[in-house]
């Protein structure tokens, strides 16, 4: 799936929704708890939840891959863990203001 600025998915197996707030150019997986994310009007079957990646989502964080190019924004938090073709998703650390004098 090639995901979209402003879209939203839901995860399959718990109540994690994420919003992409930067997207790659190239088709990915993204995938909470083992199973791939959905558009949640999408009426996706539900998904068989993986127990190694079921470390939780944080409501108002921010999860990324420079690498890739993806940004994923949680506004509802789960169970499962967020990946984007099989590599976990760390938390975006916030930037260092600069020093003012």
């Amino acid at each position: 799936m090639k995901p979209r600025v402003g879209q939203t998915l839901s995860s399959t197996v718990d109540d994690t929704t994420v919003i992409v707030v930067r997207a790659p150019l190239t088709d990915v997986t993204i995938t909470c708890g083992g199973a791939e994310m959905a558009d949640p009007k999408s009426g996706a079957a539900p998904g068989t939840a993986d127990s190694a990646q079921m470390d939780g989502t944080q409501l108002g964080k921010r999860y990324a891959d420079d690498e890739l190019g993806i940004e994923l924004l949680c506004t509802k938090p789960g169970k499962g863990s967020l990946a984007v073709d099989g590599n976990p998703l760390p938390v975006k650390g916030a930037k260092a203001l600069p020093a003012s004098d």
